[in-house]
């Protein structure tokens, strides 16, 4: 018989595993304790996703996506403008900028800023890359870059809300639960959405969890985020105090209550909270073993440039290879720190010089283990900035959607190629523009799934991830 107590023990342990709904480790000790009653739980963690899909055969199984939150500039990127350089300093054109929507140059006097950094040709194909970004140059023949980007959204916390859900509306599916949800997850042992962390910059802007959240689909496909140091998932750790056969006791009792409601009421996010609690148990032994950087060589640490729990970029790149390695499904990496209103060429050195050469290093490191031809690994960020000089410390830019850059490479990508064209002054994309749904549809294209027929009922429209408007497969970039 449980005591006062045990029981006032278990009421508060209730309480919080009904309001968090995620981060039930200790609960899922359970699963261990008395195995018999998850077998529903089960079922429900399996890898499948949707009947049906995917639609077609699939080039990728699984995406990376490296996300330099802030804005990076693509004139120091990798979309040289040489009359830019030649107007340097000059009044900016009216005719580009009039009735266009401009963040915090809006009303000022504009003049043209040149590219700061010189550019030179790389790869069979002549990609030209920046002097900012060394070690990407080295695989200019693996990755497309994508010089004609746009988007809808000029402010950072919307831009990401639309770079992630296909909408500026708060609280729809991100693009990784709409994936796991559709093709489920190659690991029953970790998230099949796993998001990691990274700072170092100018003014690093937050990144609220709404970006990886579920919004109407079932929580089971919400991002988990892993902490760069520290415990890497909350509570995943029994409670202090806390014995085995207490815990048995509680899941016990929390498990049949939780069955008995369901019954009444066939709630599926019931299911969910029961089938946490198995994934929260495996989650005790598999994130420490997947956060051990030990086992990797000398070699392998040197390349990244990774140290055991810095919760650097590089270490997350790594991570990012370790997670695919184990069948995550969807694995997004935020950089914070690319926000480059002034003194850009600092912080470029900055950014570039914290998440350069781990990039190259994941992309080197995927293709040696044979993973590249099925991983779609995706590099940019919410928007670009802008051809005009901003000035605040020193030059720099102001936020830009008009055209930006982003590259990818793998899964199904033709690598070694550039795709699209800014105008001569960097400000608008002009030839073969990609809008943000057009990179939602290819992505969903390369896992298998045919966008058109990917949507749920919500609020009685069928919502998709690529929206009611048009968006295209950008097919001359796929092998």
């Amino acid at each position: 018989m449980l005591n006062w107590n045990q029981i006032q023990t278990g009421l508060n342990r209730r309480t919080f595993l009904n309001n968090t709904g995620v981060g039930l480790g200790a609960a899922a000790l359970g699963s261990l304790l008395n195995g018999e009653n998850l077998s529903a739980a089960k079922k429900q963690t399996a890898a499948g996703g949707l009947p049906g899909l995917p639609h077609i055969a699939p080039k990728a199984k699984r995406v990376i996506f490296l996300c330099m939150a802030g804005g990076p500039t693509h004139l120091e990127t990798f979309d040289y403008k040489p009359k830019l350089a030649e107007m340097d300093g000059k009044p900016f054109p009216v005719s580009f900028t009039q009735g266009q929507p401009i963040a915090q140059l809006q009303g000022k006097e504009l003049k043209c800023q040149g590219p700061l950094t010189k550019f030179r040709k790389y790869g069979r194909n002549g990609q030209e890359i920046s002097d900012f970004l060394p070690w990407t140059a080295k695989i200019a023949d693996e990755i497309c870059i994508i010089r004609s980007m746009v988007t809808e959204q000029i402010n950072h916390d919307p831009a990401h809300t639309f770079l992630n859900t296909g909408t500026v509306i708060s609280g729809r599916p991100s693009m990784g639960s709409w994936i796991t949800y559709g093709l489920g997850s190659e690991t029953e042992e970790l998230p099949g959405f796993v998001v990691l962390t990274s700072v170092g910059g100018r003014n690093p802007q937050p990144i609220a969890s709404r970006q990886w959240g579920t919004g109407f689909l079932p929580s089971r496909y919400q991002g988990v985020q892993f902490n760069s140091t520290g415990d890497p998932v909350n509570y995943l750790k029994n409670p202090a105090g806390i014995s085995n056969s207490q815990q048995k006791q509680l899941i016990e009792t929390v498990q049949k209550l939780d069955q008995i409601r369901n019954e009444r009421v066939t709630n599926p996010e019931i299911d969910t909270r029961i089938a946490a609690y198995e994934m929260a148990f495996k989650m005790q032994t598999s994130v420490p073993e997947l956060m051990d950087l030990s086992g990797e060589t000398r070699q392998t640490l040197e390349m990244y440039g990774a140290e055991p729990g810095s919760g650097s970029y590089a270490n997350n790149c790594l991570l990012a290879r370790r997670l695919a390695e184990r069948g995550s499904r969807f694995i997004h990496l935020y950089h914070r720190g690319w926000d480059h209103h002034g003194d850009l060429v600092r912080y470029m050195n900055t950014c570039c010089g914290l998440t350069d050469k781990p990039t190259w290093a994941l992309i080197n490191d995927l293709k040696q283990r044979g993973m590249l031809d099925e991983t779609l690994v995706i590099w940019g960020g919410e928007f670009g900035r802008t051809p005009m000089f901003q000035g605040k410390g020193g030059a720099g830019r102001d936020h830009h959607i008009k055209g930006f850059s982003m590259w990818m490479a793998g899964g199904g990508i033709k690598g070694g190629i550039t795709y699209g064209e800014t105008d001569e002054l960097g400000y608008n994309s002009v030839e073969n523009i990609v809008h943000v749904r057009d990179l939602h549809a290819t992505m969903l294209h390369l896992l298998g799934i045919n966008h058109h027929q990917f949507s749920v009922e919500f609020q009685g429209l069928d919502t998709r991830l690529t929206g009611v408007e048009e968006a295209h497969v950008i097919d001359q970039i796929l092998t």
